[in-house]
C-alpha cells in the first residue's frame, strides 16, 4: 500500500534481465584474478577480488530498481540501503505528464521520456520491469496518453539468447582458470 491508502503495483526488474547481467558480470570479471596471477601483473591478486565484490555489489544494486504505480503518481525508487549509495529515484505525479517521446537510440533502438511542463527535465520510462505490458496499460488509463504503441527496449528472447551466450562463457571461463592456476 502507498501512503495515501489506495492500491499500488510494483513492478521490480525482470528476473530474467537480472540473472542475465549478474551472470554475465561474473563472466566477464572471474577469470581476471587467475589471469593476473598468471601473467605476473603488479597488482595483487586480491585486490581484483576485492573489485570484483564491489563491481558485483553494484550491479546487483542496480538491479534492485522498481517501479511503483498508485493513485498519486508513478515512482521509480530503490530500497532504502541502495539509496545511501546510488540514485534516490524519482517521481512524478499523474497530472504532471504531459505526453511520453519516443527517442532513438545509438543501436537503433527506442526509448521513451515522460515530459512534463518543465521543458527541461525528462523521465525515462522503465522499459526492463517484470510486466511490462501491465505497467503501460496502467500509465494509459491514469494519463489518458495512448501507449499501445510501446514496447520494450530488447525482448526477453534476446536476453534469452544472451543468457545461453554467457553460460557457454562460463564455461570457457572455468577452462581459462583451471589452466591458469595449472600454470601458477
Amino acid at each position: 500500500m502507498s501512503k495515501n491508502n489506495s492500491p499500488s503495483a510494483i513492478f521490480p526488474i525482470s528476473p530474467l534481465i537480472r540473472i542475465t547481467l549478474l551472470s554475465l558480470y561474473f563472466a566477464l570479471t572471474t577469470p581476471l584474478p587467475f589471469l593476473a596471477k598468471t601473467t605476473t601483473l603488479p597488482i595483487p591478486q586480491w585486490l581484483f577480488w576485492v573489485g570484483l565484490v564491489i563491481g558485483a555489489f553494484l550491479v546487483y544494486t542496480v538491479m534492485t530498481e522498481r517501479v511503483v504505480l498508485d493513485d498519486s503518481g508513478i515512482r521509480v525508487t530503490y530500497p532504502d540501503w541502495a539509496k545511501i549509495i546510488w540514485r534516490r529515484g524519482w517521481n512524478l505525479s499523474w497530472q504532471e505528464i504531459q505526453a511520453l517521446k519516443m527517442r532513438t537510440t545509438g543501436q537503433g533502438g527506442m526509448v521513451y521520456y515522460f515530459t512534463t511542463e518543465k521543458k527541461d527535465r525528462a523521465y525515462l520510462l522503465p522499459m526492463r520491469v517484470a510486466g511490462f505490458a501491465k505497467m503501460v496499460g496502467m500509465i494509459q488509463r491514469k494519463t489518458g496518453i495512448d501507449t499501445t504503441d510501446i514496447y520494450p527496449l530488447a525482448q526477453p528472447w534476446m536476453y534469452f539468447f544472451l543468457l545461453g551466450f554467457t553460460f557457454f562463457l562460463l564455461l570457457i571461463d572455468g577452462w581459462v582458470i583451471v589452466t591458469a592456476m595449472t600454470m601458477a
